[in-house]
């Protein structure tokens, strides 16, 4: 049995806004029935001001669903078009004092639900993700839309985007699809740079490694709220503290052999990287 907040209560069993805005400015349409979830957003704009004067929603779902969707209009009433979008499925559900693990996807919809009034209203394409590879087909989740929600939660594993997408929550087939995006998420990306001298004195390879690792590995892992820093150079072997979101995560070892990798292409072939216990 799902544990849910006072908050989440109040707003289920007393949802704020429920129905539907007659000549409504902007509707945004997520979700299917046939998958389990669905709303329905509808919005009025001060067309002088941009604000948006009035939310309302429908909606075919669990508690959580109901709630998020009675949280969301709540907190973009009164907002501007650009503070509207500006709402992450984060607010959501912080301001529902939380959701379990396993209904975060209903937060996520509401965010979804919102972009597409808002594209819907500026006469712009519906962002709803479904471009490009289906990769859960019980779901009908695609690839980019793990990217986008992973990216924004820092999402490291199957069991997380299950819960903020669905996808994997069917028949399985698809863990693996989706293990292997993870991968290539947070795998080190790093920029070329020229070849690595052909001889190197230990002092002058210590202050290499230390160049690399400060302007360019950490720049990128600080870019995702992680960091790394450099603790010892024994020989070829170089020692390394993992920081910040970088630690205790699952793609630890990606990131680790990522930097060995790439050390190993500017300094020396024979480098080793390990991170501090």
């Amino acid at each position: 049995m799902w544990e849910y907040t006072e908050k989440v209560k109040d707003l289920f069993l007393k949802p704020r806004n429920v129905g539907e805005i007659e000549n409504a400015d902007a509707v945004g349409e997520v979700g299917s029935i046939v998958c389990g979830d669905a709303l329905k957003l509808f919005l009025k704009v001060d067309r002088e001001t941009g604000r948006i004067i009035d939310a309302k929603f429908q909606t075919f779902g669990c508690a959580s669903a109901i709630a998020s969707s009675s949280a969301l209009t709540e907190i973009v009433r009164g907002k501007t078009l650009e503070e509207a979008l500006k709402v992450t499925n984060k607010d959501i559900a912080e301001f529902l004092g939380g959701l379990p693990d396993e209904k975060m996807h209903c937060s996520v919809m509401g965010r979804e639900a919102l972009e597409a009034a808002i594209a819907n209203y500026r006469g712009e394409a519906v962002p709803l993700h479904k471009e490009g590879r289906t990769v859960c087909k019980c779901f009908d989740v695609t690839e980019e839309k793990i990217r986008k929600v992973a990216i924004e939660n820092h999402l490291t594993t199957v069991d997380e985007i299950t819960n903020f997408t669905k996808a994997g929550g069917g028949c399985g087939e698809c863990k693996g699809d989706i293990e292997e995006i993870l991968r290539d998420i947070w795998s080190v990306k790093l920029p070329e740079k020229t070849a690595k001298p052909k001889k190197l004195t230990n002092l002058q390879k210590i202050a290499l490694i230390q160049d690399i690792i400060e302007n360019e590995i950490r720049p990128g892992l600080q870019a995702d709220n992680g960091d790394a820093e450099l603790i010892d150079v024994e020989g070829d072997r170089v020692i390394i503290a993992l920081r910040g979101m970088c630690t205790g995560c699952v793609m630890s070892d990606v990131t680790v052999r990522g930097i060995q990798e790439k050390l190993r292409e500017l300094v020396s072939g024979g480098i080793t990287v390990e991170a501090q216990k």
